[in-house]
Formats: C-alpha cells, sequence, structure tokens
C-alpha cells in the first residue's frame, strides 16, 4: 500500500494520548501495515481539522479519534477506522473526496461520502435536509454497512459529549436518536451501542424524569441486593446439579426500558418488579435447553412469558431463550440463557466476526450478515419507490420498530414482520408484484381477507389475480414501510398516466375554445413552458393542469398558435366523461351524479377534476360568488359501460318484513346495495341507501319497482348532502 503523508509530516508532527491510546488498542488485532495507514490518517486528519474546536473546548480531532476508539472496541477493519479518522474533513475543511480517494483508497473516500451531509444542497426546510440526509447515509449503508457503522459511533461519541450544547439542540438530537439512531443499531445487532444510545436519548429527551427515575432505582437496588444475590446463588447452584458449566450473570434492567414499561403499561415505578434480569451463558444450543429445563424447575415459569430466539432468531440475527420465572416473594425474573457465540453475536452484531478482510465477501457471509443485507435491500427499494425523503423517513421509522411476529410461507420459509402486520404486508415481503396482485389468502388453511393481521405461527399463502391491482383503501392498514412505499408508488404511477390525458384534453378545450389547433404547437415551445412553470416535462405540465395546479385557460393563452379553424372544433369545447378516467376524475358524493344528470366539473388543487350535478349545491354557490374560474363545461359520453353510487331515500311505515321487501325489489332491478341506514320514528322509518345504478333510466326503474310497496309513503333521490 503506498505510503499517504510523507515522512517529514509525521516527523513534524504531534500525537495526542488518546491517539496513541486508540494505536496501541487497534494494533492487538490489526497488521503493523494497517496501524501505519491509521497513524498516517491521524496526522492528516490533525491537520486538516488545524484550528477547529468542539464545543467543549478540545481540539476537533479529538472527536474522530474518539469515534475510532469505539469501532476499534468491535474490532473494525482498518478501512473503516481509517474512514473513521477522517469521516469529518469533507464536511468540515477544504479537503475534497478526490484528495481522500488519492491518499487513502477509493473504498475510505466512499465511506467517507457515505457519512457526510449535504450541507451543499439547499432545502426548503430543515425537515426536508435532514431526511435527504438520511436518504444518503442509507443509500451509501445499502452500498457497504461500514457507513452507518461509523455513523453509529459518532452519533455515540456526540451523544455522550451532548451537555455541551444548548437544551434545544440537547432535546431535538436525543429525539432523533431515539427515533432512528437507536432502532438502527438494534436492527443491525449492535446492542451495547444500541443500549447506550438508548440511555443517552432518554437522559436529554427527558432529563427531569431520567433523574428521578434513577434515583428510585438507586433506592430499590440497595433494598433488593440481597435479593438478587440469593436469586444468583441459586441459580448457579441448581446449573452446576445438571453437570452445566455456566456463566451466570445478574443485571439491572436500563432506565429507557423500564420507562417504557411504566409508560406502555401506565404502571408506577413501585407496581415494575422485573428491574433485574439474569443472563445464562452455556457451551452449546443443546445445554442452552437444559438450562431451561433446570431453571423451570428451580422457579415455576410465569405463562405466556417464554420465547424461543433460538429456533426462530429474531431478524437481526439475535438469538437467546428467554424465560420469565416468579422468584421468591413474587419477584419476576427474567432469563437469558444462550451460548458463548450467540452473546458475542448479541453484543457486536453485524459487526462481529467481522468479514470485509475476505476476498469473497459472498462467500463467507454468514446468517447474520445476509439478514441485514436483506434489511438493506429491502431500504434501498423502499427509497427507489418513495417520491420524496421526507415519506422515505416515515417509512424508515416504521419499519425500525418491528415486533415479533414470525410468520410462515407454504414452502416454510420464516418472514419476520412488525406486530400488528395484516396480509397485505406479507404479501409485499414476498415479492413487489405478489402484493401488487394480491386478493385474499389462506391462513393456517382459511380463506382470509386482505386486512387480517397476522400472529405468530400462521402459515399464509396469497391468492393472487393477474387484473387485481393496489387498492387506496390498504394504506389505511398495511404497517410496513415496504408496502406502504410500493403501494404509494403503483397509485402514483396510474393516477399521473391518467392526469397526463385529462389534463391534455382540458389544455385542448381550452386552445379550441381561443381558436388554436393543439397539433400545430412545437416541441421547442412546450419544453420553454415547462422550464418556466418549473417542471421537466410537457407531461409533468398536463398532470399539473389535471390535478388543479395549472390552469389550462391560463396555459393555453401562453401556448396559443393560431391554426385552422373549423367547425368541426366546436364539439370538443365541452370535455367527455366516460367513466373510465380513473383516478384522475372524481364523482361528488355530495350529489352522486349519474349519466342523463347535467353535469359541471370543478377543478380542485391536487385532486383532479371533480364531477357535479348542475343543480348541486356546491355549483350553485359558485356561481353566486361568481368564482367560475375552475368551472369546466363537461358532457356524458355515449355506451358507458359502468355503475355508478346514487343516493335514494325511501319513507316506510313501520311494519314488519318492509326492509327486506324494500331491498328484495333493489336487487329484482339488477342494483347492489353499497349503504344503508335507518332513521326510526314513532311510525315511520326513513332508509337512506346509496345503490349502483347505470344512468337516470336505470334509477327510474328502480323507482317504478318499489312503487309497488304499499308501506312506502315517499321516496326519491337525495342530493346536495
Amino acid at each position: 500500500m503506498q505510503n499517504p503523508i510523507s515522512n517529514d509530516l509525521n516527523d513534524s508532527a504531534t500525537i495526542t494520548p488518546e491517539a496513541e491510546l486508540l494505536l496501541s488498542e487497534v494494533a492487538q488485532y490489526l497488521k503493523p501495515e494497517d496501524v501505519t495507514l491509521l497513524r498516517n490518517a491521524y496526522f492528516f486528519g490533525q491537520k486538516a481539522h488545524s484550528g477547529q474546536f468542539r464545543k467543549s473546548g478540545e481540539p476537533y480531532i479529538s472527536h474522530p479519534v474518539a469515534v475510532a476508539r469505539i469501532l476499534g472496541e468491535l474490532h473494525l477493519d482498518a478501512i473503516t477506522l481509517t474512514a473513521a479518522l477522517l469521516h469529518d474533513v469533507v464536511e468540515d475543511t477544504g479537503i475534497q473526496k478526490q484528495e481522500i480517494s488519492e491518499k487513502f483508497g477509493s473504498s475510505v473516500a466512499e465511506l467517507v461520502d457515505g457519512v457526510s451531509k449535504l450541507d451543499k444542497i439547499r432545502f426548503q426546510t430543515k425537515a426536508d435536509m435532514q431526511a435527504e440526509n438520511f436518504r444518503k447515509m442509507l443509500l451509501a449503508m445499502a452500498q457497504d454497512v461500514r457507513v452507518i457503522l461509523i455513523k453509529l459511533t459518532d452519533r455515540l461519541h456526540n451523544m455522550r459529549t451532548l451537555e455541551v450544547m444548548s437544551p434545544e439542540k440537547q432535546h431535538r438530537i436525543a429525539q432523533e436518536t431515539l427515533e432512528i439512531y437507536a432502532p438502527i443499531a438494534h436492527r443491525l445487532g449492535l446492542e451495547n451501542v444500541y443500549q447506550e444510545l438508548q440511555e443517552l436519548g432518554f437522559c436529554f429527551s427527558y432529563p427531569t424524569r431520567y433523574k428521578v427515575l434513577l434515583k428510585a432505582i438507586k433506592a430499590a437496588r440497595g433494598n433488593r441486593r440481597e435479593v438478587v444475590g440469593k436469586i444468583l446463588d441459586a441459580i448457579r447452584q441448581r446449573l452446576q446439579e445438571a453437570g452445566l458449566d455456566a456463566v451466570v450473570t445478574g443485571r439491572e434492567k436500563h432506565l429507557y426500558s423500564i420507562y417504557k414499561k411504566m409508560v406502555e403499561k401506565h404502571l408506577s415505578f413501585s407496581n415494575v418488579l422485573d428491574i433485574y434480569g439474569f443472563r445464562v451463558i452455556v457451551r452449546d444450543v443443546a445445554s442452552c435447553y437444559v438450562a431451561l429445563g433446570a431453571l423451570h424447575g428451580l422457579y415455576k415459569p410465569i405463562p405466556g412469558k417464554f420465547k424461543d430466539y433460538i429456533a426462530i432468531p429474531k431478524s437481526n440475527g439475535y438469538q437467546s431463550l428467554h424465560s420469565t420465572l416468579l422468584g421468591p416473594y413474587g419477584l419476576p425474573i427474567e432469563v437469558q440463557i444462550r451460548t458463548h457465540e450467540m452473546h458475542h453475536i448479541a453484543e457486536a452484531g453485524v459487526a462481529s466476526h467481522w468479514l470485509y478482510k475476505s476476498k469473497d465477501l459472498d462467500a463467507g457471509m454468514n446468517d447474520l450478515h445476509m439478514k441485514a443485507n436483506q434489511w438493506m435491500k429491502g431500504l434501498l427499494e423502499t427509497l427507489n419507490d418513495s417520491s420524496d425523503s421526507l415519506e422515505f423517513l416515515e417509512h424508515l421509522k416504521v419499519d425500525l420498530f418491528p415486533g415479533e411476529v414470525y410468520v410462515f410461507t407454504p414452502q416454510g420459509k420464516i418472514l419476520t414482520l412488525p406486530r400488528g402486520a395484516t396480509v397485505v404486508d406479507f404479501a409485499y415481503a414476498v415479492h413487489t408484484d405478489v402484493g401488487n396482485c394480491c386478493v385474499a389468502a389462506r391462513i393456517n388453511g382459511e380463506i382470509s381477507p386482505l386486512r387480517t393481521r397476522l400472529r405468530s405461527g400462521d402459515r399464509v399463502e396469497i391468492i393472487t389475480a393477474p387484473a387485481a391491482k393496489p387498492n387506496p383503501v390498504w394504506l389505511s392498514y398495511v404497517v410496513t414501510g415496504r408496502a406502504r412505499s410500493s403501494i404509494r408508488y403503483f397509485l402514483r404511477t396510474i393516477q399521473y398516466n391518467e392526469s397526463v390525458k385529462l389534463g391534455e384534453r382540458l389544455l385542448n378545450q381550452a386552445l379550441y375554445s381561443l381558436g388554436a389547433n393543439p397539433e400545430t404547437i412545437e416541441p421547442a415551445q412546450w419544453e420553454k413552458l415547462a422550464r418556466e412553470c418549473g417542471v421537466k416535462s410537457r407531461e409533468d405540465l398536463l398532470a399539473d393542469i389535471a390535478l388543479g395546479k395549472q390552469l389550462a385557460a391560463v396555459l393555453a393563452k401562453r401556448l396559443e398558435a393560431p391554426g385552422e379553424s373549423d367547425t368541426g372544433m366546436h364539439g370538443k369545447n365541452s370535455i367527455t366523461i366516460l367513466g373510465t378516467e380513473g383516478m384522475a376524475v372524481k364523482f361528488a358524493r355530495c350529489c352522486y351524479p349519474i349519466p342523463g344528470d347535467g353535469i359541471v366539473g370543478l377543478i380542485k388543487k391536487d385532486q383532479g377534476l371533480v364531477i357535479h350535478t348542475q343543480d348541486c349545491s356546491t355549483v350553485v354557490r359558485i356561481k353566486d360568488h361568481k368564482n367560475m374560474d375552475n368551472q369546466l363545461d363537461v358532457i356524458w359520453g355515449e355506451d358507458i359501460d359502468r355503475t355508478f353510487p346514487v343516493s335514494i331515500f325511501t319513507t316506510v311505515v313501520n311494519k314488519s318484513g318492509v326492509l327486506a321487501r324494500v331491498t328484495a325489489e333493489i336487487a329484482k332491478a339488477d342494483s347492489n346495495i353499497d349503504d344503508i341506514s335507518l332513521e326510526n320514528d314513532k311510525d315511520y322509518t326513513t332508509m337512506r341507501f346509496i345503490l349502483q345504478t347505470r344512468d337516470r333510466h336505470h334509477l327510474a326503474q328502480i323507482f317504478r319497482r318499489l312503487k309497488h310497496i304499499e308501506e312506502i309513503v315517499k321516496m326519491g333521490r337525495i342530493k346536495n348532502q
């Protein structure tokens, strides 16, 4: 490897005790040439950050050294540690990525770039900037997980030194840590980093609550020390009697986990009894189950409080047996049983048994790394499907708080989904195409609807149909970011295509009314207009017209190109409604227009074209205010082959069986009932229906059939709801 820094710089520079400590620590597992690389990176960073100081008054170089030391504790490779030492030079100094690449190699440069923020790009809001930072960071992380390892340890050291910041900054950074960084550390299995980030996040988010709870814990610690000692001795003795060589430790639960339990279960601190946990580490997997049996013989297990994460590991690769036992004095005891290897993975997660030194990463990748890689690939898919950074951040937060629902595919493969996940979430977890075409599922052999919530152990088979497509209603009950992102992406694409077609019709109508021929407009005119309106293409411009973001009449005047006008163009001044426009055209629920009604089109911003009846109170109100700019002339097309909802009422004499006769006559008239509501009086009942009809002629047929029911005293169509 080339020597990145000249020897004269090394000779003239000084090295801090912290940096010397870093180099001596990593020398325990790195090669001498790797230590030399780190030494040179330190001098390069020290020179780049010369004259810069942290809020605490320390030289800035102390921060990257501290970050590299945390990574060194996880035994990360030299490339990662080098990037950690240089992770702020691009963002905070005049050093360019290219210079780092030339001196330390492209791998280091890519890692540094992945961690760097986007300060040079201007965003509308701070939220947009922060969301875009996460977006870029996670995009880089999907290419190389070491990016997030550096970012997590960078955040950890910043949290350790957060007291120098203002209270407002402390709260904002701590909340961000609890919402994003701590859960990412958990998903990657970095348990120690995760726990410390949570504790520090809690401390600075709710400082008063933290102090009160810490004081209560210290008081409880003294009262329960003797009991905990007795439990430890009893566990060790029982395991020894079972012939097991085990390491047994007792630990206090972390403050934040106790606080969450108090909040979620509405408990006071005195009611949170299980603030102590016990960990048993044994030789092999078989010994885990032997230890479990021995402890269940010592203390009675609490029903429903056992989880086998060895047979079914968590999504981050974590494996242990968890059981809660009823100890002496009724004190609940939480026990974790695992092997030494499982313990190592639980502490270091994706950083354990680091594989980047391997020439063939894929060949050596173990199950844990594969799971982390799958999760990051899923994030990348969500990233590609999201329209903006804030939406992606919303999906990310959803995916960072998974529950423990483990479901099986028909082939026996286990999928991990968040608690509350539905059939649709499962379908999208299998494949995006499966999710887009799903219509139902078989859960444990029984047909179930798409909104069914899944439970651990369910065996799920998705039923698909080639013509099926995502429904906007799905967004109200899916919980995974992948499902939500895929549904929104599909709906946006469909709506965009439909909006482009409708926008073209609206603009053509406006051009014809000016005596202009749309076909004579040159591409250069479209390009110029799109540029002036701040959109990328003619299609974007047309979609904006359909969604009410641009007025067709205004754009038509700017595009006006005189062409030959003839009498054949006159009929094009009205927009023809065919009922097949999809999401680009909506039918108002205040008046429920159907073919045969006189109709008016209103353009509403971000909703598109909404069709009303001409006598609808909404239209009348607009006319009264002389606000006609967004009103369009629309007419029904011929041979419309679909049904439309319409609202009717019938007032009937209260008699047994009358509702059944009314609904039967509606069915005989070849109409479906979408909704029904009843309003009872002493002698009469008013029934309100929403029916599916083809047109006014079909509605008249329905009323003719209802006239045969002698109990009906009044009926009619409901408008202006």
